[in-house]
């Protein structure tokens, strides 16, 4: 049987996320569900995220979701617990990832690239408190910058001087690691990796993100092998927007362009609060 999951962010975020499940199996049917509407959520309140991710991951599970994966960053922060409470179904979430930016680094100075509402969020504290032990951990809050990401500004001027005045001081005072704690910043590699000096790595979720999802869909009975698709083929990624779809497919257009490794996509019609339209 294969396995179907539900996947929400703010904006396209979280198809770095969606990415990596199909890479590891092309099968699964994925429907991704692109808040665009509310986007961004960094400066909401989180009881506002709160109720917006019940009203997703319940269009979500009513369109027969195995699993959900909450692929952004803030929207985690503010609502996982909850809806671990209100569904009964696995439900797989985002976390800056301090702690194997913390265990890659031989300095034992990070940075924690972040939106607003997750720099400010009681989860990456949390994580600071556990795992940053006797690391000099830098949060950088990133405000507008996963805006320019979700209108495809992944390189050019604006985006080059926003990442480097954030990340001076880290990488003058020794950063080796830098920890991508939005799912947008998933895309910003390339000029990332530009910027910075060739020792300091690059961590993010995306990859341990589907690894848990594959594990918690295999305790469900859910067991085709990774990297087999059904029958040798692969299923599309079915993509929706809350807002303007016409946009998200431009965006999704743009990444590509940028050099974005996405596999097939399909976008579907808006939806407004979790329900078809058009």
């Amino acid at each position: 049987m294969v396995a179907r999951v539900g996947i929400f962010d703010s904006g396209v975020g979280g198809l770095s996320v969606a990415a990596a499940l199909h890479r590891r199996q092309p099968s699964l049917r994925i429907r991704y569900l692109a808040d665009t509407a509310f986007f961004p959520y960094g400066g909401r309140h989180p009881d506002e995220i709160r109720e917006r991710a019940v009203v997703l991951a319940a269009q979500l599970v009513e369109d027969g979701a195995d699993a959900l994966v909450v692929a952004c960053n803030t929207a985690s922060s503010a609502a996982l617990e909850h809806l671990r409470e209100v569904f009964d179904l696995p439900i797989v979430g985002m976390e800056p990832p301090v702690k194997p930016a913390v265990e890659s680094s031989t300095s034992r100075i990070v940075a924690v690239l972040a939106t607003p509402g997750t720099a400010s969020g009681s989860r990456l504290a949390r994580l600071n408190e556990r795992f940053a032990q006797d690391a000099r951990v830098f949060t950088l809050p990133m405000p507008g910058l996963a805006d320019l990401v979700e209108a495809g500004e992944v390189d050019g001027a604006r985006v080059e001087e926003m990442l480097a005045a954030a990340l001076e001081e880290p990488v003058r005072a020794g950063a080796d690691a830098v920890a991508l704690g939005c799912t947008h910043y998933g895309f910003l590699r390339p000029v990332l990796a530009r910027l910075l000096p060739a020792h300091v790595r690059l961590v993010d979720a995306a990859e341990p993100v589907a690894r848990r999802t594959m594990h918690v869909l295999a305790e469900r009975g859910f067991a085709a092998p990774e990297g087999a698709g059904e029958a040798g083929g692969a299923e599309d990624i079915l993509c929706y927007a809350t807002g303007d779809a016409t946009a998200l497919e431009a965006t999704i257009t743009s990444l590509r362009d940028a050099g974005a490794d996405l596999p097939s996509i399909r976008i579907g019609p808006s939806v407004r609060m979790g329900r078809p339209v058009g």
